[in-house]
This record gives structure tokens, C-alpha cells and sequence, in this order.
């Protein structure tokens, strides 16, 4: 997963939006968010998941958000590299608390 950056300001200025990359297959590490919900408009095929179990398969222009402290993925189930627009809001300069990996089992389900 590649991330590019669009918009990054510093304080007290809060959004913050990236052109994310996704390899065939690539997915995020479970993460939070503390601020403003994560909004990711997908260009395409994929899944989003929370902790909790909430899932949704994503497509070409779905807008999918998390909410705040909410332990959320992302991943692409393309067999080409696939773009995504985030956006959201940092918080003392800190967009998202990177957690552990997937499981391959947590993957695959």
C-alpha cells in the first residue's frame, strides 16, 4: 500500500486526505481513528471491516467511514491495482493509531 499525500496541514489546521495505493490483495493493519471519521471514496473492488464484525464489500465510488475510536480495515480483492481518496482529520497532528496485522484467517473470512 502506497500513500500519497493531497492535503497535510499542520495545527491548527485538522484535515488531512492521501491518494492510497492498493496493490492486488494489499490490506491495511487493524487501526483508529480519533478525530473525524475516516472517509475513503474506493475506485475499486474491495472489503471494509470493523472489529466488531461490521463488513461491507466496496466498489467503484463507495464513500465508507468509521467512526471515531472505531478498530476498522480496508482492503483490495482486485486483480489490479486499485486508487482510494482519504480523508480525515488529525488530531495533535496524528491521523490514525496503527494496530496490529490482519490474520491471513481474518483476511480470508
Amino acid at each position: 500500500m502506497l500513500q500519497t499525500p493531497i492535503i497535510e496541514k499542520e495545527a491548527p489546521a485538522r484535515l488531512w486526505a492521501t491518494l492510497v495505493s492498493f496493490e492486488p490483495g494489499a490490506r491495511t493493519n487493524w487501526h483508529t481513528h480519533s478525530a473525524w471519521p475516516d472517509a475513503l471514496r474506493h475506485a475499486g473492488a474491495g472489503r471494509a471491516q470493523t472489529w466488531a464484525g461490521r463488513s461491507k464489500e466496496i466498489k467503484a465510488g463507495d464513500v465508507i467511514s468509521f467512526e471515531p475510536g472505531e478498530k476498522a480495515l480496508a482492503w483490495c480483492r482486485a486483480k489490479n491495482d486499485d486508487d482510494a481518496c482519504r480523508m480525515q482529520e488529525a488530531l495533535d497532528g496524528v491521523h490514525a493509531d496503527w494496530l496490529e496485522k490482519v490474520t491471513d484467517e481474518q483476511y480470508g473470512g
